[in-house]
């Protein structure tokens, strides 16, 4: 027997619009890495993109553990000019580019491949909400159930 292998023309694709808001950054970054590589799916393929396109919403209201982890964590980069070296704190980051923070978590998660370089284009991130929504998103979801606002929980249903 041959072992199956999906084509590209196989792969459907999906639309999630999750929220950020009270979510923890690395917790939200591992929920959506899987979304866009498509592992969630069972004809996932490593070297093929079958991934979702996914929207993140209210990234400026996201949070973070740790007392000082605004101070300690830096993002660092080179502008391509001798001795430009620069860098930038976390709440230095969240205060000039709070949806730039979670596109940093979530690339670091994704595999620094060309393919990875495709996945990361499947990713939107808004500050706020959705300025125009695309093709009929999902509905929005809330990774950690303690997290989301008191009108989601009572939307789900119960087990």
């Amino acid at each position: 027997m041959k072992t199956y292998s999906p084509k590209l023309s196989e792969v459907t694709r999906a639309h999630h619009v999750i929220d950020a808001s009270g979510q923890t950054l690395g917790r939200l970054a591992s929920h959506i890495t899987p979304l866009l590589m498509g592992k969630n799916k069972p004809i996932y393929t490593p070297a093929l993109d079958c991934g979702d396109f996914v929207v993140v919403i209210n990234a400026s209201k996201i949070s973070f553990t740790g007392a000082k982890k605004g101070t300690l964590k830096q993002y660092i980069w080179h502008t391509g000019f001798l001795g430009h070296l620069r860098n930038m704190s976390l709440d230095e980051m969240m205060e000039k580019h709070p949806s730039r923070a979670v596109e940093v978590a979530i690339k670091g998660m994704l595999p620094h491949t060309r393919l990875g370089a495709r996945l990361i284009k499947k990713l939107e991130v808004y500050e706020g909400e959705i300025p125009k929504p695309k093709n009929n998103p999902a509905k929005v979801k809330h990774v950690n159930a303690e997290a989301a606002p008191a009108e989601a929980k009572a939307e789900e249903p119960k087990a």
